[in-house]
């Protein structure tokens, strides 16, 4: 099984760039539900939070690595 950061690699940066334009939806719409008392599942956050960590450093070490 591959792991989080496997899986990501192999994506283009296009692919990488809608994932995260999709998980700051999904942290904004758990911040909003945080907010509201209506969160089922709070370790999601932490979830989100982390995968979104994990395409920036991608995109920042593929930046760094065209750069080069």
């Amino acid at each position: 099984m591959m792991s989080a950061i496997e899986d990501l690699r192999v994506k283009t940066d296009e692919q990488l760039a809608a994932d995260l334009g999709e998980l700051k939806r999904e942290q904004f719409n758990l911040r909003f539900q945080a907010a509201t008392n209506q969160l089922e599942r709070p370790a999601r956050v932490k979830e989100v939070r982390r995968q979104i960590a994990r395409i920036k450093t991608l995109q920042s070490q593929r930046s760094a690595a065209a750069k080069a």
